[in-house]
Order: C-alpha cells, then sequence, then structure tokens
C-alpha cells in the first residue's frame, strides 16, 4: 500500500490525504503540530514563532534552488497531512499547484500579508508597480526585514488560529523575532548611510527590497528568477552600467552559478562577491540562520560599496 501511494499522481495523493479528519492530521508523535513551509525564511519564521509547539518541514531541500522546487508524491501527502502550510503564491508553481487540493484554511499565503510592490523586468532592471500579482514583482521581501516582520506576525496570527491552546506563546515568540528584525533593520540603516557608491549589482534582480529600503540602486544581471539568463546586449548594458557608475564589486550568489557575474567582472576589472538572497541555508552559507547571514550581507554589502 505504500508503495502505491507513492505512485499516486499529485491529485489523487491529495485526495487520499485529505478523508483523513483534522485531528488525524494536525499532530505529530510528539504532540507538536505539523507545519510545512515552502522554502527557508518562510521555514526560519515559522520556527521561531512556533518553537516547541510546532515540527516544520521544508519543501526546499539544502541546496537546491527554491524557485523550481518540485514536489514528490510524498511531499504532496504531507502538506494534505499537516495541519498548516505556509508558502507565497507565484514564488513556487510546483507548490502553488500542490495547494489548490488542500483546505484555504490550512495554508497561509504570506504574499496577502506583506507589501510587495516593487517589480523586475526580465532583464534586471526593477521600478515600483501597483500589481503584486504581476508576474515581474520581487518575491525576495525577506531581504528587507520591515517586511518580513509582516510575515512573522502573520503566521503568528495564522498559527494561534490552528492551535488557539498555544495563541500567547506564539504572540510572545514573535514579538521576541520582530525586535530582533527591528534591531537589525537598524544595523542596515546606519551601516549603509554612508557608502560611496549606491549602485548594486547583482547576480539576479533578488535585492529590490533591501536596495529600495536602504536607498540603494539595483541592477540585476539576470532576472527576478536566476534562470531568466540575460541575452548579449543586457550584458552589454550590465558591463557599460559598471564602468559609467564606477562600480567596484559586483555580487555572486551561494546557490547559482558564478558565471555571469564573474564575465562582468573580467570585462570591467571590478571584484566579485557573495551577496545571498538567503533562498536555503547549505554548508557554503555565511551564518547558521537567516539572522547570521543577514548580518555577513551587511558586512559584504559596506566593504563593497565603500561605507564608512
Amino acid at each position: 500500500m505504500k508503495r502505491f501511494l507513492l505512485a499516486l499522481p499529485i491529485v489523487g495523493a491529495l485526495a487520499l490525504s485529505g478523508c483523513s479528519g483534522s485531528s488525524d492530521t494536525a499532530g505529530t508523535a510528539d504532540g507538536t503540530i505539523a507545519v510545512t513551509a515552502a522554502f527557508y525564511p518562510l521555514a526560519y519564521a515559522v520556527q521561531r514563532v512556533g518553537g516547541d509547539h510546532v515540527t516544520v518541514t521544508n519543501l526546499a531541500k539544502p541546496g537546491a534552488e527554491p524557485h523550481d522546487v518540485e514536489l514528490t508524491p510524498r511531499d504532496v501527502v504531507n502538506v494534505g497531512k499537516s495541519a498548516l502550510t505556509v508558502y507565497e503564491h507565484g514564488f513556487q508553481p510546483a507548490v502553488d499547484d500542490a495547494l489548490k487540493q488542500v483546505d484555504t484554511a490550512k495554508t497561509l499565503d504570506v504574499a496577502s500579508a506583506v507589501d510587495l510592490t516593487i517589480e523586475a523586468t526580465d532583464d534586471g532592471h526593477e521600478h515600483t508597480g501597483d500589481d503584486p500579482a504581476h508576474r515581474g514583482v520581487d518575491p525576495h521581501f525577506w531581504l528587507d526585514p520591515v517586511r518580513y516582520e509582516s510575515a512573522v506576525k502573520a503566521i503568528a496570527a495564522k498559527l494561534s488560529e490552528v492551535d488557539k491552546a498555544n495563541a500567547a506563546a506564539y504572540a510572545a515568540n514573535a514579538d521576541t523575532f520582530v525586535a530582533e528584525l527591528t534591531t537589525l533593520d537598524q544595523e542596515f540603516a546606519t551601516g549603509l548611510k554612508t557608502c560611496t557608491n549606491r549602485d548594486l549589482v547583482t547576480g539576479h534582480a533578488a535585492f529590490a527590497y533591501l536596495a529600495d529600503r536602504y536607498d540603494l540602486h539595483q541592477e540585476g544581471i539576470a532576472g527576478v528568477s536566476p534562470d531568466a539568463e540575460p541575452n548579449a546586449a543586457t550584458m552589454k548594458e550590465i558591463v557599460e552600467h559598471v564602468r559609467e557608475h564606477k562600480v567596484t564589486t559586483v555580487y555572486a550568489e551561494t546557490l547559482v552559478s558564478k558565471n555571469l557575474t564573474d564575465t562582468i567582472a573580467r570585462e570591467t576589472g571590478a571584484s566579485v562577491a557573495v551577496l545571498d538572497p538567503i533562498e536555503g541555508l547549505t554548508d557554503a552559507s555565511a551564518g547558521k540562520n537567516y539572522l547570521e547571514v543577514m548580518r555577513s550581507n551587511l558586512a559584504t554589502l559596506k566593504k563593497g560599496q565603500g561605507c564608512q
């Protein structure tokens, strides 16, 4: 029976998993509630808010690029059994498709709680926009600690609905985490206030919210997805931009190839540093959690942008 279940199509797997009552699906063997998170920043926020009351499963495997996550039938069954699945609509199509079969009372789309108003076009240039549902909207809101706070508060509210008995703990944990994010925001604002160069050239257009928050100007080599590679004309424009704005550092990432940034660096004489969009953690990450990697990013930016 187990082998048969794993071989089922996604819709069939979800239909079977939906046959169990909520009392069967919400809990785990150790008495915690099962929560599924679509990728690392959401998993980290759920764990910080849920604490000892939740068991969190991250659908994006360590070292994998979360934009293109593919779910196994087992993943889909586990989503159906979770008390709550936290995701961001539009970021991972496979997750969006799977959740069409799940009761909306058991899901939280953080895009509905976060101010997603910055778009990134396919060639990586960013501009403000009014339609969060637009496919070019930058999904990487967690790189702005203030926007991330909104997601944390939404997660606390939803966990309190799902597990009313521990609502006070969720609220307290969220307050603690939000205070840490407020401190992080202040560190970024202070650290990036006096940069001599405010032009940020990145491997892909993942840093629009960070740039907007701290008065930087993003120029992404690739588009909002790292798979959206630029054509020759766009690469030429980036080279000209680097030279014109006297950019001395271009930023590569941890989970995608450095070929594009290395090419720009060779053409312009700029150096390459790693700026992590924190879509997932690996052994190569400059920290063990979101806060540590963000502070590493800050140190990298202060050096690369010539901040006092």
